[in-house]
């Protein structure tokens, strides 16, 4: 399987890195801020950052777009939406939502890795109706139901 990618900006390849896994075990590639220059996000606020890519998600298969542990974890950044999802059937371009949660301002810079893109198998089961789920063991039991 290819993910096959479009660079939309004249600095990916240049200036801003093509994405790519930082590890041999990695999950997800990196992606980065295809910007000329740094974008500062203020506190409670929000930007659009673009990377300059558009991606063919093979079929059968969706973008998911998260957020790096490091931005939310020292710098309290996260995505706008949680998640992003890049369905097959999109080519438009790829931009990433981020919202500062901290009190400062959070300053992304070019060529800043903002966010990650995994490629998963996607399931479409079809829909049923019913008047009755099948019984489990933990039922309606919800948040903190399981001691955990």
């Amino acid at each position: 399987m290819k993910l096959q990618i479009k660079a939309l900006s004249e600095m990916i390849g240049q200036d801003i890195p093509l994405p790519y896994y930082a590890t041999s075990g990695a999950a997800a590639l990196d992606l980065h801020a295809c910007i000329g220059q740094p974008v500062v996000i203020s506190c409670g606020g929000e930007a659009l950052i673009p990377t300059g890519l558009a991606v063919a998600v093979p079929e059968g298969h969706v973008g998911i777009l998260a957020v790096r542990s490091s931005m939310g974890i020292r710098h309290g950044v996260s995505l706008s939406n949680g998640i992003g999802v890049i369905d097959s059937d999109y080519r438009g371009p790829l931009r990433v939502g981020l919202h500062n949660l901290r009190t400062e301002p959070y300053t992304v810079q070019p060529g800043d890795r903002i966010a990650q893109l995994l490629v998963l198998p996607v399931v479409r089961p079809e829909i049923e109706l019913v008047d009755v789920l099948p019984e489990t063991e933990r039922g309606e039991r919800g948040f903190g139901s399981t001691g955990r």
